[in-house]
């Protein structure tokens, strides 16, 4: 098999509002605030906890009609999705085509802090919706120089 999932990346949690969410998770758990971005090509803000493999993700929607939007309206605060790092997002991508696993983006497209990501629809991924992640290079170390957690 020539695709290779790095493992998890970070889990994301669609909240209302995330300067008071942030405060939540900075302030009252006391996770590190790693940084803040609005990715416009995705309509949202995004709030990130931790370094690393295994972060926290907070997103809140900046348009009415995106699909973050609409998913707060109809289903509420909580886990909006996974995401998988990968070291090869469009050999990931064609491995979920050929296992007749849905894919919402055709192609990948630009994500929080310079990646590419591209969207795996929840009836292809047992309910979960699922980002694939392809990050720069430079923003990580090696996977052999990291702890185990």
């Amino acid at each position: 098999m020539s695709v290779h999932a790095k493992g998890l990346d970070h889990v994301a949690i669609v909240v209302r509002d995330l300067d008071e969410s942030i405060q939540l998770w900075r302030d009252a758990l006391g996770l590190e605030l790693a940084h803040v971005e609005e990715v416009p090509e995705q309509q949202v803000r995004t709030a990130i906890f931790g370094h690393g493999m295994g972060r926290v993700e907070l997103i809140s929607p900046t348009t009415a009609d995106s699909g973050v939007a609409r998913f707060l309206a109809s289903r509420g605060e909580g886990l909006h999705h996974v995401c998988i790092e990968v070291e090869d997002i469009e050999a990931a991508m064609e491995s979920l085509r050929k296992a007749g696993a849905p894919l919402i983006d055709k192609e990948p497209r630009p994500g929080a802090g310079g990646a590419r990501v591209a969207f795996v629809h929840p009836k292809g991924m047992r309910g979960v919706l699922t980002e694939l992640r392809q990050g720069p290079a430079e923003e990580r170390p090696p996977l052999s120089g990291r702890r185990p957690s």
